[in-house]
């Protein structure tokens, strides 16, 4: 769809890829109540704050238990520790996802096993995880991208059929639906990261666990502070994971604004989605049973490269999650990995581009994004 605005696009102010400055000032008043009243407190390890923040995500997520934790990345490391990963183990991971997926996998001496996405959507599929199932696996750990969820319920089966608990790797998708169910809901464990710049962010580094199982919650507690219950007695060897109450009461204030926050997001990608219609421009594809809170929205695109020096040229903020798949990173080397291991990951490496999304993104800066991206490709770029 061309409009007006896109055939002759108005000069427009630089757009960010995110823009977090409008959102603040939105509900800045509550955010200084509520880091005042920490302050107040003096209370800023553990408390009723973090106990508080632990029981909003969980009802938001349909969790039973929700823990809070230092970090997206110790969320993962913290919860795998509570499951006895380590040396000799197998884990199977995407390769295309964030480091930290992997990353944690190999802290703890365990061998991340690599598999490849679905090509549209990105996410890990049964069938390429059956495939690299052995004896030694002990976790799988399907990663829900860019804000919708892998295909579960295949998932689980092929988990449970193998007896192989299942961490959902939720980091960009807290508040995605799959099949009417919750991202973190369906798996033994899942984990959340409140990075600034995520659809629900602290104030700096925070994350979460969640769970239904009771054993993995009150392990996963312990292993946040130290391996100790009650305190000063060491029953595992854990480490710092604990949730600042600062952060917690941040998250908590803009939790109540998460699902508005991600209407939005979802009306600017339907938005998207027209003005890209058809383009060269290939637009995010949902599965059937997802709703995606778009975390990030990641086009695909021939010439991604050249155009993002575009872009760039022009003041649009964009982005590329990721330009090289896990099994190809120099880290991994060792476990062998190779070009045309994971097809599908290497050709979302090579296409893949996120334009900017956020919910207070407006009208006439979408426009102006989608017209200079279809500019570049009517120059005969």
């Amino acid at each position: 769809m061309i409009t007006a605005a896109m055939k002759s696009p108005a000069v427009q102010t630089p757009v960010p890829l995110l823009d977090l400055k409008g959102q603040y000032a939105a509900i800045r008043d509550e955010i200084r109540a509520a880091i005042d009243a920490v302050c107040d407190s003096q209370r800023f390890i553990g408390g009723p704050e973090v106990v508080a923040c632990e029981e909003a995500v969980a009802a938001y997520c349909g969790c039973k238990y929700a823990v809070g934790m230092s970090s997206g990345t110790d969320a993962l490391l913290c919860s795998m520790m509570a499951m006895g990963i380590g040396p000799g183990d197998e884990v199977i991971v995407p390769s295309f996802t964030f480091f930290a997926t992997a990353g944690c996998v190999s802290r703890l001496g365990a061998k991340p096993v690599f598999v490849d996405v679905d090509l549209d959507t990105c996410n890990t599929t049964a069938d390429y995880i059956a495939k690299a199932i052995t004896p030694r696996t002990k976790l799988i750990i399907p990663v829900h991208l860019f804000g919708q969820c892998a295909d579960m319920d295949p998932i689980i089966a092929l988990a449970k059929s193998r007896n192989i608990p299942v961490m959902e790797d939720a980091a960009q998708s807290i508040g995605a639906t799959y099949k009417g169910r919750q991202a973190c809901a369906m798996g033994d464990v899942g984990t959340l990261s409140f990075f600034p710049s995520k659809n629900l962010g602290a104030f700096g580094d925070a994350g979460m666990v969640c769970t239904n199982r009771s054993d993995l919650a009150d392990r996963i507690r312990m292993f946040r502070d130290h391996g100790a219950s009650p305190k000063y007695y060491h029953k595992w060897i854990g480490g710092n994971f604990r949730l600042d109450a600062l952060q917690a009461a941040v998250v908590r204030i803009k939790l109540r604004y998460l699902s508005g926050w991600s209407k939005q997001r979802a009306e600017n990608a339907c938005r998207y989605a027209g003005l890209f219609a058809g383009s060269v421009v290939r637009p995010p594809v949902i599965g059937e049973s997802n709703i995606s809170i778009f975390n990030q929205y990641c086009i695909r695109v021939p010439k991604r490269d050249e155009l993002r020096k575009h872009l760039d040229a022009h003041g649009i903020g964009n982005e590329v999650y990721y330009p090289v798949p896990l099994h190809l990173q120099e880290c991994f080397a060792s476990l062998g990995g190779k070009p045309g291991d994971c097809p599908n990951a290497e050709a979302a490496a090579r296409d893949i581009l996120a334009i900017p999304v956020f919910p207070e993104l407006t009208i006439a800066q979408q426009e102006c994004v989608a017209a200079t991206i279809l500019n570049f490709y009517k120059s005969g770029a």
